[in-house]
């Protein structure tokens, strides 16, 4: 299956390096500066047609200590007549250790290989897009109503509500930590999503584009 134009630049719009300096400048009561890396994976993890990225996020005060690393594969699913619906699944590491730091340093990517990560049921996004009159899209991606995206962390059980908006040159980031006995909001965009601005592009890193 051929890749389309939205996938395509879904991942071009993802693949980069963000931050939410003016964000936290302005409220930074609210909000921590953040650095977010979502890097090309460059090995094929995944047997159908898709893009996959690496991401993980670090406070502008250590990083050197990034955390939150997961994979993004961002594919298509065909709906007969209708254009394919864009979906993000997320996945886990088995061994987060091993590429900490990957976002500066995506040379330890290439040792990924699909043994080494952890479908997270519950974690897709379904993804809408709109064409805008320039040529480029605003996609808004969320979890279906009723779905627990969940993983486990140190024994316990982890929630997190997902989502995000993402245009050529920003991403709003609504992902934040849920109470999975009260859904009370824990931590992450707590009053509202992360303004993050791309600083450096990764788009031509990607794998599986026919060029």
């Amino acid at each position: 299956m051929t890749l389309t134009s939205e996938l395509i630049a879904l991942g071009q719009y993802l693949a980069g390096e963000f931050d939410n300096r003016e964000q936290a400048i302005a409220d930074p009561a609210w909000y921590v500066h953040l650095h977010l890396w979502q890097r090309p994976v460059p090995v094929q993890l995944f047997p159908e047609p898709s893009l996959t990225l690496f991401a993980e996020q670090a406070n502008i005060l250590h990083l050197d200590r990034p955390y939150r690393p997961r994979i993004m594969q961002l594919r298509q699913l065909p709906q007969g007549d209708s254009p394919p619906q864009l979906e993000v699944q997320y996945f886990m590491l088995k061994d987060p250790n091993q590429f900490r730091g990957a976002g500066r340093q995506p040379h330890l990517l290439k040792q990924l290989n699909p043994a080494q990560v952890e479908l997270l049921p519950g974690c897709t996004l379904t993804v809408s897009q709109k064409c805008l009159t320039d040529g480029t899209y605003h996609f808004a991606a969320s979890l279906p109503s009723g779905a627990r995206c969940c993983f486990p962390y140190q024994g316990e059980t982890r929630q997190v509500e997902l989502g995000f908006e993402a245009s050529p040159t920003e991403l709003f980031s609504f992902d934040k930590g849920i109470d999975p006995n009260t859904g009370k909001a824990l931590w992450g965009a707590v009053l509202g999503p992360f303004h993050f601005t791309k600083r450096h592009d990764f788009s031509g890193e990607l794998v599986g584009l026919v060029r």
